[in-house]
């Protein structure tokens, strides 16, 4: 079928393939559902949304969750677990549709799973990926711009969001909650739909916390705890994870223990290590929010930054608003290929390249070699930062090419071989 639609779409009229494609995916979500048999009834659903921290968020909670007993299944772009086996998400999208998602849940209720923590974007939502999952819990971590020319406007993608909360208010679950990040400026809009149960968490519930390079403390239900993660907006993140928690009546004591020994998710904050006298990290950030927040988590360092710019053929408003986040931050900007898709890398890298004010850029387009580049250049106590891939496996290329790809497992060879030489 999916086949089928590809080659209907070079031959159908654009304004006729657009008007048809709601029905058309409408239509295999019903039918995904009724194949599998409504899943999504027989187990407690909780999605979590948002631009950020949603993968790092359904991690926290599922450990939580693990931690006092439970079996879980879980979905996010970072991977999809049943019980305690895992793979990898390599499907480059959050979400994935159709059939897959109902099938899924099926098997999560035969494996006799207890809760199914699923990330929903607002891709997914056009794409009715998420209908006929009947929701018990929703998570709203933040907004920021982002899949803007994809939804048309800021509000339309907004919409979307919030129509995943509009889906919790009409579930027929016999418990239904959300739970809300108090300090966003959309939160209003999620806390004034009529759930019964509304939640909220905010940066005050936190304090007094301290940010470290590396690490960071927060006070949770009255006591100090200390964290592996970095950065404000991990703090937002186990606020997110902990507030559902203990909503499930999950034990304060497992949550504080959780958050504790919880070493973080692949790609998000990753801090490579193999003995060098400088800070290698690894973020996912794409979107000029995100971006900024990871560069202020180095405040006093001299930082080196390799960027491209998330995804070919979209988001180009947020290019040059990249580069210029980049040039406030960064001592040193090395811009290079990232997810061109169909389009020109080059000209992706050259709208980047109009944000930086300064003589502080070069362009390796080769991704490896920019990271080197990056590397070499790094001295004691920098901090060099890659941003915009995060975990993700492939580098997508021109009519659907992947090319298989891992930032971190780079870095970690080309360490190596700068320690090697220097011996």
């Amino acid at each position: 079928m999916e086949r089928f639609l590809f080659y209907l779409k070079k031959f159908i009229p654009k304004k006729i393939f657009s008007a048809f494609q709601p029905a058309y995916h409408y239509t295999l979500a019903l039918l995904g559902a009724i194949f599998f048999r409504f899943p999504s009834r027989n187990i407690f659903v909780i999605a979590v949304t948002g631009t950020k921290g949603k993968t790092t968020t359904i991690e926290l909670l599922n450990a939580m969750l693990e931690g006092a007993g439970y079996k879980t299944a879980l979905s996010n772009s970072l991977r999809f677990k049943i019980g305690k086996e895992s793979m990898d998400n390599t499907f480059k999208m959050t979400m994935p549709g159709r059939f897959f998602m109902h099938a899924f849940l099926r098997k999560a209720v035969r494996n006799g799973c207890a809760y199914a923590i699923i990330e929903i974007t607002s891709e997914g939502v056009k794409l009715f990926r998420n209908q006929f999952i009947a929701l018990n819990t929703l998570i709203f971590t933040n907004l920021a711009p982002e899949h803007i020319e994809s939804h048309g406007s800021y509000e339309k993608y907004r919409d979307a969001k919030v129509s995943i909360a509009e889906s919790l208010k009409t579930s027929r679950k016999k418990r239904k909650f959300i739970i809300v990040n108090g300090d966003d400026k959309e939160a209003g809009r999620f806390l004034s739909l009529h759930i019964k149960e509304k939640y909220s968490y905010s940066l005050k519930d936190a304090e007094p916390y301290e940010l470290h390079k590396e690490t960071l403390s927060l006070t949770l239900y009255g006591e100090r705890v200390q964290s592996r993660l970095s950065g404000v907006f991990n703090i937002y993140n186990i606020l997110a994870a902990a507030a559902c928690a203990k909503n499930l009546g999950i034990s304060n004591e497992v949550i504080k223990n959780t958050v504790h020994t919880f070493s973080g998710v692949p790609g998000r904050m990753e801090y490579v290590d193999e003995g060098q006298d400088f800070t290698v990290l690894v973020d996912y950030a794409h979107t000029p929010d995100s971006l900024e927040k990871v560069y202020e988590t180095f405040p006093h360092t001299q930082k080196i930054c390799v960027l491209g710019a998330a995804g070919g053929g979209r988001d180009v408003w947020k290019r040059k608003e990249l580069g210029a986040i980049a040039n406030t931050h960064c001592s040193k900007i090395i811009l290079t290929n990232e997810d061109p898709y169909d389009e020109n890398p080059l000209e992706i890298v050259h709208n980047v390249e109009e944000g930086i004010g300064r003589d502080i850029a070069q362009t390796i387009m080769d991704r490896r070699g920019a990271i080197l580049e990056a590397l070499k250049s790094a001295k004691t106590g920098d901090a060099v930062i890659i941003t915009g891939k995060g975990s993700e496996p492939y580098i997508m290329g021109p009519e659907g090419s992947k090319l298989p790809w891992s930032d971190v497992a780079v870095v970690r060879e080309e360490l190596r071989k700068i320690r090697s030489e220097q011996k």
